[in-house]
């Protein structure tokens, strides 16, 4: 089997809400979700998530390779923009090749992926959280309604912008996750990098004579070691990061400094980094917990790594266009025995689609880019003109 070309296109997430954090909304609640497709000589094709952003840079380090080797294909495409680097939308475009390599190796032996890796249960611990930013109480709490209604028993709010606000709506998630599961829910604030180190000690003192915090995420610079680390020794509360980082080199100064209590990685970085930030994360005798995205794509690696401590759940409908073999019962994300990811892509609908939305300037519209083995290093092309 060999690697011949790849199709790439955006469809619509729409949330029925707005979304949003400490840094910003979509009031629309329509976001985009870019689709990569690879496909092979014998008629399999493999589906990743994320952004295809620079994918003709790394694309040729896969031209006319068995993607069944992975892990090598994913070390060839870091090596391929070595003196370039590999950060940013670069590392994304990886992250979705790198899982369309993952499911195209588990369809080969038809098996579902979580099954391939080695898991012996589809059954994944996760957590209810609704990029919930922008919403009023009322929102807020009907989007939670649905959440603990699945049986989610832990729960991780927008905050970072007004501390008497925060804890308000910590209260209020509080008493209704207690009210429809009997349970005190674990509470997690995502502050989305708003504070500086001594506003993050401030605010989160203040919040934990109120609130029993399970974590706090991002409450400084992604990058800001030290600032992490003296949080993390000033609070109770546990520190949340990582999702924004972007290659396993970026960890190291976070693990080594006693700065990260609970570490994270973002879903559209790809299943090969996850699994080695697991391995690094356990070698310290760190949890690990991947940021959610549409349809979840890390949890079949999830349910795999022995460190894993809950995946983040951000809504319960799909993508248009977009169906996943997966549901969320009784506190989990169950996963399907569909061969791969379980995803299969209607290509059709996403073409039919019209209308733009945020978080991406291409929301909307289909672009099949390659059919066949193209040119190392040639701009992709709308066949359409």
């Amino acid at each position: 089997m060999r690697i011949t070309g790849y199709r790439t296109a955006t469809t619509v997430h729409d949330w029925g809400r707005p979304i949003g954090d400490a840094n910003g909304a979509v009031d629309s609640g329509r976001t985009s979700v870019p689709v990569v497709i690879v496909t092979t000589d014998v008629g399999l094709e493999g589906i990743g998530l994320g952004s295809y952003d620079g994918i003709n840079t790394v694309f040729p380090a896969l031209d006319g390779q068995d993607p069944r080797a992975v892990v090598a294909l994913y070390d060839r495409m870091l090596a391929w923009v070595f003196k370039r680097g590999h950060a940013g939308a670069v590392f994304g475009a990886i992250g979705a090749l790198d899982m369309a390599l993952w499911d195209l190796k588990a369809k080969a032996v038809e098996q579902p992926l979580w099954r391939l890796l080695g898991a012996r249960d589809h059954v994944v611990p996760a957590y209810a959280s609704g990029l919930d930013g922008p919403l009023a109480d009322e929102e807020l709490a009907r989007l939670h309604k649905r959440f603990a209604e699945r049986g989610l028993q832990a729960v991780k709010v927008k905050g970072g912008l007004d501390v008497a606000a925060d804890l308000r709506r910590l209260g209020l998630v509080a008493e209704l996750y207690r009210d429809i599961t009997g349970q005190t829910p674990a509470l997690m604030l995502d502050a989305n990098e708003a504070w500086s180190r001594k506003e993050a000690v401030r605010h989160i003192r203040r919040i934990e004579e109120h609130v029993d915090l399970a974590w706090v995420e991002e409450p400084v610079r992604r990058w800001d070691v030290d600032g992490l680390a003296l949080v993390t020794q000033s609070v109770k509360a546990a520190i949340a990061t990582g999702e924004n980082l972007t290659g396993l080199e970026q960890f190291r100064p976070l693990v080594a400094g006693n700065a990260v209590d609970i570490v994270q990685t973002g879903s559209v970085w790809g299943i090969t980094h996850f699994l080695r930030v697991a391995a690094l994360a356990h070698a310290f005798d760190l949890p690990i917990s991947p940021v959610g995205y549409n349809v979840n794509p890390l949890g079949h690696a999830a349910a795999v790594v022995p460190n894993h401590l809950s995946i983040e759940i951000q809504d319960l409908a799909a993508p248009i266009g977009i169906t996943a073999d997966q549901e969320v019962a009784d506190g989990h994300l169950v996963l399907g025995e569909s061969p791969g990811l379980g995803y299969t892509v209607d290509e059709d609908a996403i073409a039919r689609l019209g209308d733009a939305a945020g978080w991406g300037d291409n929301a909307g519209t289909a672009r099949a880019t390659r059919s066949g083995r193209p040119p190392a290093g040639r701009q992709a092309r709308d066949p359409a003109g």
